[in-house]
């Protein structure tokens, strides 16, 4: 007898970019013998700062914080979410603005089931971080595609994140009468692209013209090299209809702990945490406490200014190797991404690629020989884009600079050996 049908959205088969990646670079080392320095997946391969470890270590030891937590967010996080964000918008903000969340993946997830019904539409800028799809798709919402240009001359000059631009005629055709949403992701992955100020009020002007929200990903926010401007305090009218999603994980190096939160307009997160509480209920308590502890510390002892220096210090590190190699990238104005264009780069003509590579983009291949060649792990980008808008970003990679100082001289050590096949 047969199972029952599942849910025709799910289809299992075939391998995710994550573990098409992880497992190839698995199968290298253990061909090889030669340890690969991962660049791709975007974990740290440190520990969180003593004091947020040291915070865990204690509320561990606290009964109660063994047990649930409240639905919208221990109080002692919610008050330490107000505290660090109410200097930043320049008033003070109440628990009813303030949602906690398993995660910024989740808190997403809260605010699309908060607010879209079957046939809605969201807008979504490409290149986009892969997990917006499913969770707009989900609830029923319909996805509606806009690009971020790349510069004409990316492949041979080395850019900023200002010159991947905005088409305002497209982004303005894929606004119609079901637009909900628009997602924004500054800084932005995998671009490294910081939105500015002009950009954000342009659109924060257009999602107060025809009534949609905003949902502004702003995970990587402690990690700029220049100017953030957050989109939700360019006005009231904007920043009324703007949901700002934050990271624990990001801002802490501590991806494991699945703690984010959800600031907004009180009428908004409220539907957001009506969603919440069905998704997962709450938050693992004992993280939200070591969270809690870790917000309230860092708020005075200088921890974002000296990681934002540690950061400044990766990019210098890892950038060496493409700026004596002639190989052009994009500036990250923000975040641990590093996008690099090695369109320069002939692959050997002899390379042979397995068959759930040899089908794809070329960025793919890319991926595929940086780590059997060399053992350096990068992301092939085009997996963040519509399949036929693959082209735009297929001769590039995308590295992750989260790692150890040492990771990153070696992999230029190792990626120095990519000048014998510059065309």
């Amino acid at each position: 007898m047969s199972l029952p049908s599942h849910n025709p959205y799910f289809k299992v088969g075939g391998k995710d970019i994550w573990s098409l990646i992880n497992e190839t670079a698995a199968a290298a080392e253990q061909e090889s013998g030669r340890k690969m320095v991962n660049l791709g997946q975007g974990f740290f391969s440190y520990s969180p700062p003593d004091f947020a470890i040291n915070a865990a270590k204690k509320a561990l030891d606290v009964p109660a914080n063994n047990q649930y937590a409240p639905a919208k967010g221990r109080p002692s996080l919610v008050q330490a979410i107000i505290d660090t964000y109410s200097p930043i918008y320049g008033r003070q903000l109440t628990k009813d603005e303030v949602l906690v969340t398993t995660g910024a993946n989740e808190g997403m997830l809260s605010c699309f089931f908060g607010f879209i019904a079957p046939g809605d539409e969201v807008i979504v800028f490409e290149p986009f971080f892969d997990q917006y799809i499913s969770n707009i798709e989900m609830p029923g919402g319909k996805v509606k595609y806009v690009q971020l240009h790349p510069p004409a001359d990316f492949a041979t000059k080395t850019v900023t994140g200002d010159d991947w631009t905005i088409d305002w005629s497209e982004l303005e055709a894929a606004i119609t009468p079901k637009t909900k949403m628009i997602v924004l992701n500054s800084p932005h992955n995998p671009i490294g692209k910081v939105f500015n100020k002009q950009e954000l009020l342009r659109i924060g002007e257009l999602a107060v013209k025809h009534n949609f929200l905003i949902l502004s990903d702003e995970v990587y926010e402690n990690l700029y090299y220049g100017d953030f401007t957050r989109v939700a305090l360019l006005s009231p009218e904007i920043g009324r209809r703007t949901l700002t999603v934050g990271s624990a994980g990001k801002s802490f190096a501590a991806t494991g702990w699945r703690v984010g939160w959800v600031i907004g307009d009180k009428e908004t997160v409220q539907y957001c945490a009506l969603a919440h509480t069905r998704i997962c209920f709450s938050t693992p308590n004992v993280m939200q406490e070591a969270t809690a502890q870790a917000l309230q510390l860092a708020r005075t002892n200088g921890y974002y200014e000296q990681t934002r220096k540690e950061y400044i210090n990766k990019y210098r590190i890892f950038t060496a190797v493409f700026d004596e190699l002639g190989l052009p990238y994009t500036v990250a104005d923000g975040g641990y991404f590093l996008l690099v264009n090695l369109k320069k780069v002939e692959i050997p003509k002899e390379v042979e690629f397995p068959q759930e590579i040899a089908h794809k983009p070329r960025d793919f291949k890319l991926a595929f020989w940086l780590i059997k060649q060399f053992g350096v792990v990068s992301i092939p980008p085009s997996e963040f884009y519509l399949p036929q808008n693959a082209h735009v970003i297929e001769d590039c990679l995308r590295f992750a600079v989260c790692k150890d100082d040492s990771v990153l001289e070696e992999a230029v050590q190792r990626l120095r050996l990519l000048k014998q096949y510059i065309k």
